[in-house]
């Protein structure tokens, strides 16, 4: 139980992750690059061998989802629940938008298609030349994240229910910024279809925070 109980938490840490990184762009419109970088890497890994492949591998996952692990050890200890409410509330709407995304099968289908169209497209990003999947700066290249806030304009912002992201009007205003919101919203929205396929449930945040804490100190221990 204790292994479903890890990959729990890192799909959970993945999705901090995106909430707190939509909320640092929209109100300080700056977000540390290594975080970013592995949230967005996430949304085009879509046959891992491990759950931790999706977020760079085990030795590294205390470094790529360090923001995330830090904002779902606050939720865990219920400290700074005042700075963390417009995390949660994001976490939660992601949540709940997968749902509805899930039970669209066609839309399931073209997001599939269209992130592999935009794979390929960020190898012509990649410096070091071949797949961008070994070099996630790759990935999260201006043009690979407009395309990434296309896809989530044309699918995910189609249902009646939005996530509202609140911040600087200011930044909220600039393009480059608001791609980035819609790119992690995606990459958050992956997480939680991840949390969902290892078995969490949306009640287990709310009775189960305790039960994360062993997974969370091994995760942050690297190996």
């Amino acid at each position: 139980m204790s292994r479903q109980h890890d990959e729990q938490t890192i799909a959970l840490a993945a999705l901090f992750q995106s909430a707190a990184l939509v909320d640092q762009i929209a109100t300080r419109g700056m977000v540390a690059q290594n975080n970013f970088e592995s949230s967005i890497y996430s949304v085009f890994v879509t046959n891992p061998k491990q759950t931790e492949d999706i977020f760079g591998g085990t030795h590294d996952l205390p470094y790529n989802l360090s923001l995330g692990l830090r904002n779902l050890q606050d939720l865990v200890e219920r400290s700074k629940a005042e700075q963390n409410r417009n995390v949660t509330n994001y976490a939660l709407s992601m949540i709940h938008l997968e749902r509805k995304l899930s039970a669209n099968s066609e839309m399931m289908k073209h997001i599939g298609n269209r992130l592999n169209q935009i794979r390929e497209q960020a190898r012509y990003f990649n410096s070091e030349g071949g797949d961008p999947m070994d070099n996630p700066s790759a990935l999260a290249h201006p043009s690979v994240v407009a395309n990434l806030a296309s896809l989530y304009q044309e699918t995910l912002s189609t249902f009646k229910f939005r996530i509202q992201v609140g911040g600087d009007p200011r930044l909220l205003q600039n393009s480059e910024n608001a791609a980035k919101i819609r790119a992690l919203l995606l990459a958050g929205i992956r997480a939680a279809m991840l949390w969902r396929q290892v078995g969490g449930k949306r009640w287990h945040l709310l009775f189960f925070r305790s039960r994360l804490r062993p997974s969370l100190k091994k995760i942050k221990q690297p190996h």
